[in-house]
């Protein structure tokens, strides 16, 4: 922080860390504490932070577990109906399934402390796995386009319609909960890769789906509806792709909703504590974090400058959702 002794043009700013303390006393407090958890000062934000990996690691083992199972009940339709199409898709979800590790690697790699080294922590890791994950539905994209294509040029009579169907239901219906799921944990607690993983999981819906449907085409007497329909999944694929190839790059160049930093603004502007010169936001995993500048009246003492950017702080900490820290400048106004 800088009073009236210091211009812009020095590197003295300092963050600020502490706060106001919330308990929650009583059972009550306790479970809604737990259950939803708020804070007023960095302290606790980290806190909530640690608890956001909790969550996402959480999110995860669930879903691997769904995704699991639903492979493990297409593998039982596999060995019912005999059918080596089947065979090849239960392997594909398993293989599928199993992309949710990363994930799992990259919470609990994000919940460790910082280093000298690594001064911001471990959260990237979560954003490389977000790489690893578009890959997957690249591969996704790419080989039903592929099999679909080929399936055109060279038709394949399918056997076992009706075995064929359940398991694409089967397959749907497991990998879009699960979507569903992980989506939704993904953007409550912020996290990009959380997100695709969700958007991953939905593909591999959608080509289930499309198994479902074009079984049914056949049944009705037109072959060609397995490959057309897998053309059309593969380019609504793409599409899921698009999504959350855009969110995660954002995340990696260091992009921010501009909505997020124009609330951030509002809310001091309404704190009335001086004017915003700068404002800068950032992601590091789920974890947002913010550098300030603001502009204060020159006649304040150093003292009561401090208290200023300490009031931002708090403040920023308190109405921004996901903001874990806030480094805030205060500088005499010219």
């Amino acid at each position: 922080m800088h009073g009236d002794d210091h211009s812009r043009g020095h590197s003295h700013g300092h963050g600020h860390d502490d706060g106001h303390d919330h308990r929650h006393s009583g059972v009550i407090g306790t479970v809604r504490h737990l259950l939803l958890p708020h804070s007023h000062d960095s302290a606790d934000r980290i806190d909530d932070a640690m608890t956001n990996d909790r969550v996402g690691i959480r999110a995860v083992q669930i879903s691997l577990v769904v995704l699991g199972v639903t492979a493990v009940l297409q593998l039982l339709i596999v060995l019912v109906s005999g059918s080596i199409a089947l065979a090849a898709d239960t392997v594909h979800n398993f293989s599928d399934a199993l992309t949710a590790i990363p994930l799992w690697i990259a919470f609990a790699l994000g919940s460790r402390s910082a280093t000298k080294r690594f001064t911001y922590g471990f959260g990237r890791v979560e954003d490389l796995a977000g790489l690893f994950v578009l890959a997957m539905i690249t591969i996704s994209a790419v080989v039903a386009f592929v099999e679909a294509v080929r399936r055109l040029i060279n038709p394949v009579e399918l056997h076992h319609l009706g075995w064929v169907a359940l398991a694409g239901v089967v397959g749907f219906i497991g990998n879009e909960v699960v979507a569903i799921y992980r989506i939704r944990v993904g953007r409550r607690i912020g996290s990009a890769a959380l997100i695709a993983d969700g958007l991953h999981a939905r593909t591999d819906g959608l080509t289930s789906l499309a198994v479902v449907v074009g079984a049914l085409g056949v049944w009705m007497g037109f072959p060609l509806a397995d490959p057309i329909v897998g053309l059309v999944i593969s380019v609504a694929i793409f599409g899921v792709l698009w999504t959350a190839a855009r969110e995660v790059f954002r995340r990696l160049l260091d992009g921010v909703d501009p909505s997020i930093v124009d609330d951030a603004e509002r809310v001091l502007d309404g704190a009335g504590l001086g004017r915003v010169h700068s404002l800068k936001m950032r992601w590091v995993g789920h974890r947002l974090y913010a550098d300030v500048e603001l502009d204060v009246d020159a006649k304040l003492t150093l003292a009561q400058a401090h208290s200023i950017a300490h009031d931002a702080q708090a403040v920023l900490v308190e109405k921004v959702p996901h903001l874990t820290s806030a480094l805030v400048h205060a500088y005499p106004a010219h």
